[in-house]
């Protein structure tokens, strides 16, 4: 599959599944072997101050780390939660919401799909930020449990 459909395939399942990521208008932008890249526009995820809803880069943080478990598994029968997080809010964010998940290193990401093969079952940490004028607005640190 040609990068562009994945990147449709991924954006279509999150609004086919996840209800609200179609009210939030999430695009999927990006996907590589560094991260994956969200966005959002500001114009449907505002606050009464006119900056970035609290609710809204928290749900776009979790979803970012959610979508890449879901492209790195390539299994659609697995079920990934997230169990706990810890979210930063640093500074306002004026304009599209645009959350970046670092692919974690190699050798977690390859222990985290081995316990899953043999157990059924594990948890990664992952961590998106959010930027706001060249700098991080929201620092977000999550543990997803992915399941058979």
């Amino acid at each position: 599959m040609r990068p562009s459909e994945l990147l449709r395939e991924t954006e279509h399942f999150l609004h086919a599944h996840i209800p609200l990521t179609r009210a939030m208008e999430v695009h999927v932008e990006s996907f590589d072997e560094d991260a994956l890249t969200l966005t959002a526009p500001l114009a449907a995820n505002h606050n009464h101050r006119g900056t970035a809803f609290g609710g809204s880069l928290a749900a776009l943080a979790m979803l970012a780390g959610y979508s890449l478990l879901w492209l790195e598994l390539d299994d659609r029968e697995v079920h990934i939660v997230i169990r706990e997080s810890q979210m930063q809010f640093r500074r306002p964010v004026t304009g599209t919401i645009r959350a970046v998940c670092r692919r974690p290193d190699s050798a977690s990401l390859m222990s985290f799909k081995e316990q899953l093969a043999e157990k059924g079952k594990a948890r990664i940490q992952l961590e998106t930020t959010i930027a706001a004028g060249g700098e991080i607005a929201v620092a977000f640190t999550g543990t997803y449990v992915a399941k058979r």
